[in-house]
């Protein structure tokens, strides 16, 4: 029994992944080959891509967006877990890394449900927004001191009752360390105050991977 979240060492850690994790061959042969790549940290836990999957299901999701494709783990994860007829947008400016992503979507066969847009962020999420698109769920994982606005951006293009997952809100515990100022550190501080004082969502932080933060729009 406890009344916090408890604190996960390696063995707890293993554990949690021996009893829940089903991470596909293919998934885990991506994860083996970005693992040897230049900023291999942005690579979500797998643990994390499956429950963004749930999520996914839970919500019945048919529209999907996500800004920062990085090489396509997280994509895979959600596209997997729409409907046939389902789509996903996902957004980056990296075309050598996403080109490790299309290789293993086309291989998962999921290709056909996943429209990649190279370019600036905002931009795409401007065109999205000019075209009436709306969306069921929707992940931000990209340039931290832009999360302020890609949150306004996909908190319009949200269907009421929609979810949005924003990534890396501990910031690898920077964000309660005083010494830590840097800019990204900052951003994210900020948008964790705004989030908490935006009465637009319902929302929580969950201690997943590297902070993940849940917030519903409101009806």
């Amino acid at each position: 029994m406890s009344n916090r979240t408890v604190t996960l060492d390696d063995r707890l850690y293993d554990y949690l992944l021996d009893v829940s994790l089903r991470e596909p061959p293919l998934l885990a042969r991506l994860r083996e080959e970005t693992a040897g790549m230049e900023m291999s940290r942005m690579q979500i836990a797998p643990e994390q891509g499956q429950f963004m999957g749930l999520l996914v299901e839970m919500l019945g999701a048919t529209r999907a967006l996500e800004i920062g494709t990085y090489t396509g783990y997280s994509a895979l994860c959600v596209a997997a877990a729409l409907p046939p007829s389902g789509r996903l947008v996902t957004c980056d400016m990296n075309a050598e890394w996403t080109a490790v992503a299309r290789r293993y979507w086309a291989e998962a066969g999921l290709e056909d449900r996943i429209d990649l847009r190279l370019g600036p962020a905002l931009e795409t999420l401007a065109a999205l927004e000019a075209d009436g698109a709306t969306f069921d769920f929707a992940f931000i994982d990209a340039d931290k001191t832009e999360y302020g606005d890609y949150y306004e951006h996909v908190l319009r293009l949200l269907r009421p009752g929609g979810v949005v997952a924003v990534d890396n809100v501990l910031w690898g515990g920077s964000v309660a360390d005083p010494d830590k100022d840097d800019d990204d550190t900052r951003a994210i501080r900020a948008f964790n105050a705004k989030l908490h004082a935006d009465d637009r969502v319902t929302l929580s932080l969950v201690p997943i991977g590297d902070g993940v933060t849940l917030a519903r729009k409101r009806r």
